[in-house]
């Protein structure tokens, strides 16, 4: 048998490609294992950590985007509290995990801590844009006429 170097997931020998990463290299199950991992009939024992938050659930995908464009396990998890617990504690925790493998910490922060900086300055950008549209739209809108 063999698997694919991405994903784990297990094909028979004469298949050339994984179906689910097209481009992955398939090899035998210790290569999989020595590169951390989780053969598809094994269980996984990868151990998760938190690399960073977001604010709001597209900022979250934009993360999980990027670390999954550079090949690292990742997965999002939200932390947002329920009503109940907002009317009981008045807490509201509006964020989401972003989780990846441990072995990845390092590089996955310093990604993130470039994407979230570069969100921010185009954020300022789109508003100080929005603000120039509308002073150029007060600027031409005719005067209004009282009756």
């Amino acid at each position: 048998m063999r698997y694919c170097l991405q994903c784990g997931s297990e094909y028979q020998d004469g298949v050339k490609e994984c179906t689910d990463c097209p481009g992955s290299a398939l090899v035998d199950a210790e290569t999989v294992r020595e590169r951390r991992v989780a053969v598809s009939h094994e269980a996984d024992t990868r151990k998760f950590v938190r690399a960073a938050i977001a604010e709001d659930p597209l900022t979250a995908e934009d993360f999980v985007a990027l670390l999954e464009k550079e090949q690292m396990p990742v997965f999002c998890r939200p932390r947002r509290t329920g009503t109940v617990d907002v009317l009981t504690t008045g807490a509201l925790e509006p964020w989401w995990e972003i989780m990846v493998g441990e072995e990845h910490l390092v590089r996955a922060t310093q990604l993130l801590a470039q994407e979230k900086a570069r969100l921010d300055d185009t954020s300022d950008d789109a508003a100080r844009a929005a603000e120039e549209e509308e002073l150029e739209t007060e600027a031409t809108a005719p005067p209004i006429s009282s009756l």
